[in-house]
């Protein structure tokens, strides 16, 4: 997955695919600097990790945006923040709660 997201060409077709599915050849066009054969590479590699799906019909195939992947990952990665910073602050609740009160001084 991480490898699939690694590549700034492969996050622009990524990008290209969020208003819905696009032929290979419209993707071709969202980065005129890359040969059709590029395209085709970073497709393959974004189609192994599930993020892109791909449907043929007749002579064109469409690309279409997965990314039940991409949430997945993302949440079990900031997961483990959130779980720390979390714990942390639930900590920092109980030492406020179990220090005695200062006493302003007058």
């Amino acid at each position: 997955m991480w490898k699939a997201l690694s590549s700034p060409h492969r996050r622009a077709i990524l990008d290209a695919l969020r208003d819905g599915p696009l032929t290979t050849t419209a993707l071709g066009h969202v980065l005129p600097e890359l040969s059709r054969y590029a395209v085709m590479q970073h497709l393959g590699v974004l189609e192994r990790a599930g993020v892109v799906l791909v449907r043929r019909d007749g002579r064109e195939r469409w690309n279409e945006l997965n990314a039940v992947p991409i949430q997945r990952e993302l949440e079990r990665w900031l997961g483990a923040f959130q779980q720390a910073t979390a714990s942390r602050l639930l900590a920092f609740e109980r030492h406020l709660s179990a220090s005695p009160p200062r006493k302003e001084k007058s």
